[in-house]
């Protein structure tokens, strides 16, 4: 088995954010040298295009016609000296008006034949010669068709013509020396007879001195980056150890907390960043607190409530094993039952209790059709009410119908309305009766379900105790555990639902407040007929 180097077990926050940025970091300096050799390389030719211009402008002031003839007078001492360079090779040509060669390399390519200025402006190229590079500067010196044909007695007087703007010019005798005189210009439609000549004088350098200067201008920029990057890493590398450390911090904090500790942690001490990951952590430790507080409480009240049934029932195991009469026996093992009953039904109430008070956010609602879950309760309550003789009934709209579909959670839902007809059956005597009521508004898309039985009532200084956990109201002789109102408020609380108590009046009764109605309010979106 290979060993995997690099490899990490999770992801590495750290890591990950100094990938990201020290790879552009690395990626963009090669990008930055070659970009400052560019521009080196420009700035580099510049004085040597200048060079070049002068050196072509001067060899241009040695070009003279004489009877007709271009000529240059270009002595060897000053060929030499256009010549003289330690790191380049100088190159030059001056052609005639016809093409014909005058001087220098005949070798050296001339410039494209549109290219031919008529301005006497210096132009510049790049082109190879002999296998080198070299840098070119041209001009062309426009020659007056006048100077081609008029005598030799008004070159006398008048010199020579020489095109690019400059004078024309005339050699002496005596010297050798150039002189200028003013000579009117003529234009001449090209391709016409007698139109303008023109002379070419080109110099050409290699580009040694160029390279050279720019390899050093791109060390004097680069080789400060050379040591500048690893700084750069290294106080990227500090900035991120300083910027994380509050979250070692806080990793510190947590671990230092009991296990019992279930206090907000404080999230001014923390960037901005981190403050969001602290108040969801804040927010867990408070659903954790309500969930332990429910688990405490719930293993109170089952220890407590569970004692004394389960106290009757070992006494009642311990009577039955003395009985020995048949008659005794039976009623002891009876009394066993009723009593596992009694236990039985306190351990659901408290596991439904329970389950009401945890669901909390994590509660799953769906479309639910209240007419149905109705129906279901009261068909599972049916025997109970048939062994007490009471008369179960149901007023509302059929299953199906749209009025009652509320958003909540089903089995919940059920639980609600099981306790609440449990409540009615056992504190409605015998021959009495119990009813369920499902009504929507369609305007203000209010739903109510209301149980109404025709027992004691509720009195009205007891209707907030009544929804206490285990609180049981006085003289009634009715078995039970005292949770029931306590889970349907902790239901009706998950579905942002109103509970309230009232008590029924009887016609012509003696008690005409004898009776007791419970309502449960759902909110809702409004219904509108089709």
């Amino acid at each position: 088995m290979g060993i995997r180097i690099f490899q990490r077990d999770r992801r590495s926050l750290f890591g990950e954010i100094l990938d990201w940025m020290l790879t552009p970091l690395l990626l963009l300096w090669p990008i930055s040298l070659a970009l400052t050799w560019l521009v080196a390389q420009d700035i580099a030719g510049k004085p040597f295009d200048r060079a070049l211009e002068y050196n072509v402008l001067a060899l241009a002031k040695l070009v003279t016609i004489t009877n007709g003839q271009a000529q240059l007078n270009l002595t060897a001492p000053a060929r030499e000296i256009l010549r003289a360079d330690d790191a380049d090779q100088i190159y030059y040509q001056v052609t005639g008006t016809r093409g014909e060669h005058l001087s220098g390399e005949q070798d050296l390519p001339g410039p494209l034949d549109d290219d031919k200025a008529t301005d006497g402006k210096v132009r510049l190229r790049e082109v190879s010669m002999r296998g080198l590079d070299v840098r070119v500067a041209h001009t062309w010196l426009r020659v007056s068709a006048t100077t081609l044909h008029e005598p030799a007695e008004a070159e006398k007087d008048t010199g020579a013509a020489v095109g690019t703007g400059l004078p024309p010019v005339r050699a002496s005798s005596s010297t050798g020396l150039l002189r200028t005189a003013a000579l009117p210009a003529r234009s001449r439609e090209p391709g016409a007879a007698g139109a303008d000549q023109f002379v070419l004088v080109q110099v050409a350098e290699t580009l040694e001195k160029r390279k050279t200067l720019a390899a050093e201008i791109v060390k004097g920029t680069m080789v400060p980056q050379f040591v500048t990057l690893p700084l750069a890493v290294l106080l990227v590398w500090l900035a991120l150890v300083r910027g994380i450390k509050p979250l070692a911090q806080l990793e510190k904090r947590i671990r230092a907390r009991r296990s019992d500790d279930m206090s907000p942690l404080d999230d001014a001490a923390v960037p901005e960043e981190v403050a969001p990951l602290v108040l969801s952590i804040n927010d867990l430790l408070s659903r954790l607190t309500v969930s332990l507080t429910t688990q405490k409480r719930f293993l109170a009240n089952a220890a407590h409530q569970l004692k004394t049934p389960l106290a009757g029932l070992r006494m009642q195991a311990d009577l039955a094993q003395r009985e020995t009469d048949t008659e005794e026996l039976k009623k002891s093992l009876k009394n066993i039952g009723l009593a596992s009953v009694r236990a039985t039904h306190t351990v659901n109430q408290l596991l439904a209790l329970a389950r009401a008070e945890t669901a909390g956010r994590s509660l799953a609602k769906q479309r639910v059709d209240l007419v149905r879950v109705a129906s279901e309760v009261m068909a599972d309550s049916v025997p109970r009410a048939m062994e007490k003789r009471i008369d179960l009934g149901y007023d509302g709209p059929q299953p199906g119908d749209d009025e009652m579909q509320i958003d909540g959670n089903e089995t919940l839902l059920k639980e609600l309305v099981r306790n609440l007809i449990d409540n009615a059956i056992n504190y409605t005597p015998e021959h009495g009766q119990v009813t369920l009521r499902l009504m929507a508004d369609r305007f203000s898309g209010v739903r109510l379900l209301i149980v109404e039985d025709t027992g004691p009532g509720i009195p009205e200084s007891e209707r907030d105790l009544v929804f206490q956990p285990f609180y049981r109201a006085l003289g009634t002789h009715v078995d039970g555990s005292g949770l029931g109102l306590a889970i349907v408020q902790e239901i009706a609380k998950q579905h942002d639902a109103e509970i309230t108590l009232g008590n029924v009046s009887e016609p012509g009764s003696a008690h005409p407040s004898a009776g007791a109605r419970v309502t449960v309010r759902f909110s809702g979106a409004p219904l509108h007929a089709g």
